[in-house]
């Protein structure tokens, strides 16, 4: 049991209705946020109307607002969000779905002009907004809405996309849309695309940038957003239909090269039964990046394959991944598809093959993982001078890896780390550096046979000759 000194729910309920109110008052005081929250609740308790009437008051203030909202100060906006997408669900959802969706359209409504005052780098804001869109899906089931006045709010919602906070509304909206909503919305898009684009007078258009080939003008800007728009609520709708040919009609023939298209359009094609096409399209697709990994493309390949019974095929398929870019995931499918002890040869035959490849670092990271810890230890003795101290996002965990069984390999990995950050004077590595410093001496006394290697008092030696003067650093290991 926990002492009743914790906070915690039960504990706080023994402090009674009336000394707990009191507590709230306090807390609240000079905090507009935690006020905001303690009305909503109240008026919660009394009826959904009220409740309703309060976030539609706080989301009226956030749409007016005009402060912009830098990183520093993000994290009361995203409270603040998040309390009315939250007091939506919690206090109206239950009791009045059909206002509850209203409420949900209006919150998401506020999108536009919140991301035009903040910096959203962290993308945390527009993860709210995705939750929105979660919630309408959500609530149009109970609301019971006519599909045909969804279809049209839907369509709106989509030419005001212009942050991405109503990405996969068609997706989510599917249910209640129905086939009536989804053909509705469709030909409304299809109405648009035939519709003409009014193009104002040259002494009319609004210069909003420049680039290489001239001016860049508001009206291009509008114009592709809504071809944009257009062709992916085109592709959209087609995609919960499952109509494969229309989501293949919302791409030419060119785009349909792109292999991450072409591994989209292959799946869709597998799923409808029609492998064939599915390998067409993909062997049809141009690669600009020889050498380049485009493990969608070869994964709907490799699909492919395995849907048309080419099994052979599929394994080759799978080892090339292996082969062209160290692929363990690769690997571990072929060896899964082979009979017992074939699959033993198969990896033996697979780490030869990594331990002798020229990428040094990839083949390492691949070895210790894997893992492969002799081997990877094989590896550093053998081509210590291969070792990149820069890479520490890499050589770190391979040191750690190899720390208990191989120290001296993992020993060379730290000094190539420390190495290179006394070297390059990269003071902001210094606690790193200082860090890998100590580990070094740790392993130093579990090294039964340094061979030709630096001995560690002989390293440091050299590091105090060379960087004596670097204090900063020799003061975190002394």
């Amino acid at each position: 049991m926990a002492p009743k000194k914790t906070l915690n729910a039960q504990n706080l309920e023994a402090l009674g209705v009336k000394r707990l109110a009191e507590l709230l008052i306090e807390i609240s005081d000079g905090d507009a946020a935690i006020k905001r929250r303690l009305r909503l609740a109240l008026a919660g308790a009394q009826s959904p109307a009220d409740a309703s009437r309060e976030i539609r008051k706080r989301l009226a203030a956030i749409s007016r607002s005009r402060t912009f909202v830098d990183w520093q100060n993000r994290r009361a906006l995203v409270e603040d969000l998040e309390t009315q997408r939250r007091a939506i669900v919690d206090h109206v959802e239950t009791k009045d779905p059909k206002e509850a969706l209203d409420l949900m359209w209006g919150f998401m409504g506020l999108a536009s002009s919140v991301f035009a005052r903040c910096d959203d780098s962290s993308g945390t804001v527009i993860g709210i907004f995705h939750e929105g869109v979660n919630d309408l899906g959500r609530l149009a089931e109970p609301a019971h809405c006519d599909a045909v006045v969804l279809a049209d709010r839907t369509y709106q919602a989509l030419l005001d996309n212009h942050y991405g906070q109503f990405d996969h509304l068609i997706a989510v909206l599917r249910g209640s849309l129905g086939d009536a909503g989804l053909q509705h919305l469709k030909q409304r898009f299809i109405a648009l695309s035939k519709a003409p684009i009014k193009k104002p007078e040259d002494d009319e258009r609004r210069k909003v940038g420049w680039s290489a080939s001239g001016p860049i003008y508001e009206d291009e800007i509008e114009n592709r957003h809504r071809a944009g728009v257009i062709h992916l609520a085109l592709r959209d709708i087609a995609d919960v239909q499952g109509d494969v040919d229309a989501f293949i009609a919302q791409y030419d023939a060119r785009t349909r090269k792109v292999p991450k298209i072409a591994a989209e359009i292959s799946r869709r094609l597998l799923a409808a039964g029609r492998a064939d096409e599915a390998l067409q399209i993909l062997e049809a697709a141009e690669h600009s990046r020889p050498g380049w990994p485009e493990f969608e493309w070869e994964d709907a390949r490799i699909e492919a394959l395995d849907a048309l019974s080419r099994c052979k095929d599929a394994q080759a398929a799978r080892w090339s991944c292996f082969e062209r870019f160290l692929s363990d995931r690769h690997l571990r499918e072929h060896l899964k598809r082979l009979p017992d002890f074939d699959d033993m040869e198969a990896e033996t035959r697979a780490l030869d093959y990594v331990e002798s490849h020229k990428d040094f670092l990839n083949a390492l990271w691949f070895l210790t993982s894997w893992p492969a810890l002799d081997r990877a230890a094989k590896l550093v003795l053998q081509r210590p001078e291969d070792l990149d101290g820069n890479s520490y996002e890499i050589l770190t965990p391979v040191a750690e890896a190899l720390a208990g069984k191989h120290p001296l390999a993992a020993s060379l990995a730290l000094r190539a780390m420390i190495e290179f950050e006394l070297d390059q004077s990269r003071a902001s590595r210094y606690k790193h550096a200082a860090r890998h410093f100590q580990e070094c001496s740790s392993l130093a006394a579990m090294i039964a046979d340094l061979g030709k290697r630096e001995t560690h008092e002989n390293f440091v030696k050299r590091l105090r000759g060379k960087h004596g003067k670097k204090s900063s650093f020799w003061s975190l290991v002394t």
